[in-house]
C-alpha cells in the first residue's frame, strides 16, 4: 500500500471507523471464531479416514459426527455475528460521511457551489460513500476474518507435512507482484469510473430540471442522444475498471491450480511409498482446499479495494475544501441601531482578471429607500449579494451601523435581512412551511396575514389543501407569480429591518403588481430597503436611485433629479415610457423631495 493509501485508509479509520471499536472488536471476535472453526474442519478429516475407514472405529463416528454438529454451528453463529456488527459499522460509518458531507457544503460558499454541478456533489454523496462503504467494510473482513482462517489452515498445513507446505508459497511472492501491480491501474479506473459517475449525475440533474426547455425547444432526440453519449462513456470506464479487477482471477486460478497439483503429487507419492497416512493427506487437501478461498479473497483485495481508496479520496477533498466565507475568530453580533448600510470605496471580483464592481460607494440611509437601476450585467445583483455575505469584497469595506459586516456573525447579519430574488426557490413542501420558512416559530395567524399582505392568501384558500398544499419541486405547480408572491410572504414574515428586492415583481401580472407595490411600500416603512427594478414604475418614489453601469455608480439621486440631469437614468426612463403604459411620460412625473 503507497503513502496515499496508507494516510486515505488510516484517516477513514481514524475519523471514522475507530470511534465504534468495540463493535469492531467484537466483529473481530466472531471473525476469528470463523476462522477457528474454519481450520477446525480440516482437522476432524484425520480421525475420519484412518480411524473410520481404515481402523473402523465406530467410538470415532460419534465423536467426529458430533464435532462436525459443534463446528458448523459455531461457524454459523460467527458469520451471523460477524455480519451483524460489521454491516453496523459500516452503514453507520456511511451515515457519519454522509452527515459531514452535508455540513461542510452546507456552509460552503455559494462560489464554490457555482463552480460544482450539483450532479457531482450528489454523486459524492450517493455512489462514492457506498462505493467506499462496500470496499471498506469488504476488505476489513478479508485482512481479518480471511486473512486469520488462511493462517490457521497454513498453521495446520505446516503441522501435518511442512515440505508439501512449502510447496504452496512458492508461487506467493510472482503472484503477489502482479495483484500489487494491477492494484494501481484499479485504483487509475476507478477515479475515472467516479469521474463519469458525477458527470451522468450532473446531466440527469440537468436534464430533468430542464426538461421544460428540452421540449419547448423540441430537443427531445437531441437530448436522447447526448445521454446516450454519457451512458456509454461510462460503461467504457466501467467495464475496464471491472475488466482489470477480473484480472486478477485467472492469476490467482492459475496458481492456485498449480499449488495443488503440486500438493497432490507430493502427498500421493508419500501415501504410496508409506511416508505418510492417507487420513493426513485427507487432512492436508481439505486444509490446502480450504484455504483456497480465503487466501483468493486476500490476493484479490489489492485491486478491489482501489474503487475504495478512490472514493475516499473524492469525499475527503471535499470535507477539507476550505470556505472563504467563514466568521472571524473575534467576531461579534452584529449590533443593530438605524440599520444604515454603507459600501465604501468597494470592488469585487469573480475572477481576478475580470472585475465585476469597481470603487463603488453608496449610501442606504437608515429606514430609505434605495433603488439600483441601470442595464443588464452592470454589477446591481452582485451589489445586493455582498450585503449579506454571500461574497466577500475584493477591496474596501461594507458597514451595517458603522460595523464592518466581515466584524460581525454571518447569522447575526442574516437575521436582519430579508431577501427576495428574482430567481425564486420553494422546497417540495406545503405552502405554510415555505412562507414560514426562516420564521418555524410562526402561527398560523401570522402567516395567513403575511400571505395577505403579499396578495396570495386568496389564491391559497381556494386550493383543496389550502396552505397544506405541496408545492412540488421547486415549486412547479404554481406559476411564477405565484411562486413569487409565497416568497414575498416568506420575506414579510421574517419582517427583517434590512430588506433586498432583485426584481421582486418581475414575474407578476399588472393587477399582482399593484396589490404587491402597496404590499412593499408597507412592509418598507422604517427599514432600510434596496431595490434592483427594471421596471422603473415600481422605484419612482425612491429617496435615492443609483444608476449602475459596468461596476460603477455613474448617476445618484432621485427620480426627478436623475430625469432632470438628462443622462443615463432619463434615457432607460424615455425608453421604457415608449413599451410601457405604466411608466409616466417625463412631464407627468410626480415630484419628489
Amino acid at each position: 500500500m503507497d503513502l496515499s493509501a496508507r494516510y486515505l485508509f488510516g484517516r477513514l479509520l481514524r475519523d471514522y471507523v475507530f470511534q465504534y471499536k468495540w463493535r469492531l472488536v467484537a466483529a473481530i471476535l466472531f471473525m476469528i471464531v470463523s476462522a477457528m472453526t474454519t481450520a477446525a474442519t480440516a482437522f476432524i478429516m484425520k480421525p475420519i479416514v484412518d480411524e473410520v475407514f481404515f481402523e473402523q472405529n465406530a467410538d470415532v463416528i460419534w465423536q467426529t459426527t458430533l464435532a462436525v454438529v459443534v463446528i458448523f454451528g459455531l461457524r454459523g453463529v460467527a458469520t451471523y455475528g460477524q455480519a451483524f456488527f460489521m454491516n453496523w459499522v459500516g452503514t453507520r460509518v456511511v451515515s457519519d460521511i454522509q452527515l459531514a458531507l452535508f455540513r461542510k457544503l452546507v456552509m460552503a460558499d455559494l462560489a464554490w457551489f457555482h463552480a460544482n454541478p450539483t450532479g457531482q456533489l450528489i454523486s459524492r454523496f450517493v455512489y462514492d460513500v457506498n462505493q467506499l462503504r462496500l470496499r471498506t467494510t469488504q476488505l476489513l473482513v478479508v485482512l481479518t476474518k480471511d486473512s486469520l482462517t488462511a493462517i490457521f489452515l497454513i498453521g495446520s498445513l505446516f503441522y501435518y507435512d511442512w515440505k508439501m507446505a512449502l510447496i504452496i508459497f512458492i508461487a506467493l511472492p510472482p503472484g503477489a507482484l502482479a495483484i500489487r501491480q494491477l492494484g494501481r491501474r484499479a485504483r487509475k479506473a476507478a477515479h475515472n469510473v467516479m469521474d463519469q459517475t458525477a458527470s451522468f449525475s450532473s446531466f440527469l440533474e440537468e436534464t430533468f430540471h430542464g426538461i421544460r426547455v428540452v421540449k419547448a425547444y423540441g430537443q427531445e432526440e437531441e437530448t436522447k442522444e447526448q445521454g446516450k453519449e454519457v451512458i456509454r462513456s461510462r460503461f467504457r470506464y466501467e467495464f475496464k475498471s471491472l475488466r482489470i479487477q477480473a484480472t486478477s482471477s485467472p492469476i490467482v486460478e492459475g496458481l492456485s491450480g498449480l499449488m495443488i497439483a503440486g500438493v497432490i503429487l507430493y502427498g500421493a507419492s508419500n501415501v504410496v511409498a508409506g511416508n505418510t497416512t492417507p487420513g493426513t493427506f485427507f487432512a492436508f487437501i481439505t486444509a490446502a482446499m480450504l484455504a483456497y478461498q480465503p487466501i483468493k479473497s486476500v490476493a484479490k483485495i489489492a485491486p478491489q479495494m482501489q474503487n475504495g481508496l478512490a472514493a475516499a479520496q473524492k469525499i475527503f477533498e471535499l470535507l477539507d475544501v476550505t470556505h472563504k466565507v467563514v466568521d472571524k475568530p473575534d467576531a461579534a453580533p452584529l449590533e443593530l441601531h438605524k440599520g444604515e448600510v454603507e459600501f465604501h470605496n468597494v470592488a469585487f471580483s469573480y475572477d481576478a482578471d475580470e472585475p465585476v464592481l469597481k470603487d463603488i460607494s453608496l449610501k442606504m440611509g437608515a429606514g430609505k429607500r434605495i433603488a439600483l437601476v441601470g442595464p443588464s450585467g452592470g454589477g446591481k445583483s452582485t451589489i445586493l449579494n455582498l450585503i449579506p455575505r454571500f461574497y466577500d469584497v475584493t477591496s474596501g469595506d461594507i458597514t451595517v451601523d458603522g460595523q464592518n459586516v466581515r466584524d460581525v456573525t454571518l447569522k447575526s447579519l442574516r437575521e436582519n435581512i430579508s431577501l427576495v430574488s428574482q430567481d425564486i426557490f420553494l422546497f417540495d413542501d406545503t405552502i405554510r412551511a415555505n412562507i414560514a420558512y426562516g420564521s418555524p416559530d410562526a402561527t398560523d395567524e401570522q402567516v395567513q396575514e403575511a400571505a395577505r399582505s403579499a396578495a396570495v392568501h386568496d389564491f391559497i384558500v381556494s386550493l383543496p389543501n389550502g396552505y397544506n398544499t405541496r408545492v412540488g419541486s421547486d415549486g412547479v405547480r404554481l406559476s411564477g407569480g405565484q411562486k413569487q408572491r409565497i416568497a414575498i410572504a416568506r420575506a414579510m414574515l421574517k419582517d427583517a429591518p434590512i430588506l433586498l428586492l432583485d426584481e421582486a415583481t418581475s414575474a407578476l401580472d399588472t393587477e399582482s403588481e399593484r396589490k404587491i407595490q402597496t404590499a412593499l411600500g408597507h412592509l418598507m416603512e422604517g427599514r432600510t430597503s434596496l431595490v434592483i427594478a427594471h421596471r422603473l414604475s415600481t422605484i419612482l418614489d425612491a429617496d435615492t436611485i443609483y444608476v449602475i453601469v459596468d461596476g460603477q455608480v455613474v448617476e445618484a439621486g432621485n427620480h426627478r433629479d436623475l430625469l432632470i440631469h438628462g443622462g443615463v437614468y432619463a434615457d432607460l426612463y424615455s425608453k421604457q415610457f415608449a413599451l410601457d403604459s405604466n411608466v409616466l411620460p417625463l412631464t407627468d412625473t410626480p415630484s419628489q423631495a
